[in-house]
């Protein structure tokens, strides 16, 4: 017996959700600034990756990620200014991997790429040891907001999602995902949506 569209789309569509509120985030907010003062924001200068680091990195992805933000912020009421030296506040974003060597006997080594605003920068590397290590791509997707006057760090927040060997819709349904689960833990709720018109209207008569 074929199974109808309808049921398979819609356990699609609850797997899809359940990936996206089951993603871990780490959030960290200051709690002596206003995050309802922003209201208007520009991007942090970026970093990009050259030379041999830049050779691994897709800059495609972090144009996504740009893109997953800013909607993300438009539901809340945050709009980019018109001119960046009026904006209450300022985005950084960054997205990237690293290789990463698990411990044994004392080995620890970590080497990395991505893009980053204020206070971002590449990852950096450990010490060597002795045992030969399990080696691994570690992810992360992280946003920042800074109050764009005094430059001081208001939110944080980061998620552990690889996607260095993504590209087309698959990365840019990960990178959405993340971006969803960040923002779902941002300290201004979105906006509702608009109600729905249920009033009836006449018909033209023919």
């Amino acid at each position: 017996m074929s199974v109808p569209k309808v049921i398979i789309a819609a356990g699609a569509s609850l797997l899809a959700l359940a990936a996206c509120t089951s993603m871990p985030v780490t959030t960290d907010v200051n709690p002596n600034a206003n995050v309802a003062s922003c209201r208007t924001y520009a991007w942090a200068h970026e970093h990009y990756a050259a030379g041999a680091q830049g050779a691994y990195a897709n800059p495609l992805n972090a144009d996504r990620l740009r893109v997953a933000i800013q909607s993300n912020l438009a539901a809340r009421g945050i709009r980019r200014a018109d001119d960046p030296r009026q904006a209450d506040c300022v985005v950084g974003y960054a997205i990237g991997s690293r290789v990463v060597a698990d411990q044994f006997g004392g080995l620890s080594l970590g080497l990395g790429y991505g893009w980053g605003g204020w206070g971002g920068g590449p990852w950096g590397f450990g010490n060597y040891g002795y045992d030969w290590p399990t080696v691994r791509n570690e992810g992360r997707i992280s946003v920042d907001l800074f109050d764009a006057k005094t430059r001081t760090p208001i939110w944080h927040a980061s998620v552990n999602q690889d996607v260095t060997n993504l590209t087309g819709p698959d990365a840019q349904a990960r990178i959405n995902a993340a971006a969803a689960a960040i923002f779902a833990k941002f300290p201004l709720p979105a906006a509702p949506p608009p109600p729905k018109d249920t009033s009836v209207h006449p018909t033209a008569e023919t």
